[in-house]
């Protein structure tokens, strides 16, 4: 992977699976398939809630996800999904190994 790859945290206070499945499912182009430019998705309970890790090919592509799918659907309120926005950590990748 390029050196620009690009990290993103989201952790959800409160969070719950049940919440990020509904989520997921808005904002993913299918089951099992990840957004354009998203090489790495993983997500779990965290102390106190719900926590979301993603590496983008570049700070671009995850931008574009989060400009044009991720923030309109969520403001549009998303059935069963999380209910706040998150806490966000961002990472200019220095590596990603396999």
């Amino acid at each position: 992977m390029a050196s620009t790859a690009y990290g993103v945290v989201h952790f959800f206070p409160g969070g719950t699976k049940e919440q990020y499945e509904a989520s997921i499912a808005a904002v993913h182009p299918g089951e099992g398939r990840l957004p354009e430019g998203q090489a790495f998705h993983a997500a779990g309970a965290s102390a106190g809630g719900w926590t979301i890790m993603a590496v983008h090919d570049s700070k671009e592509s995850w931008e574009k996800f989060s400009n044009e799918i991720l923030l309109p659907r969520m403001q549009a309120g998303i059935e069963g999904g999380f209910t706040s926005q998150p806490e966000e950590t961002v990472i200019d990748l220095y590596k990603v190994m396999p």
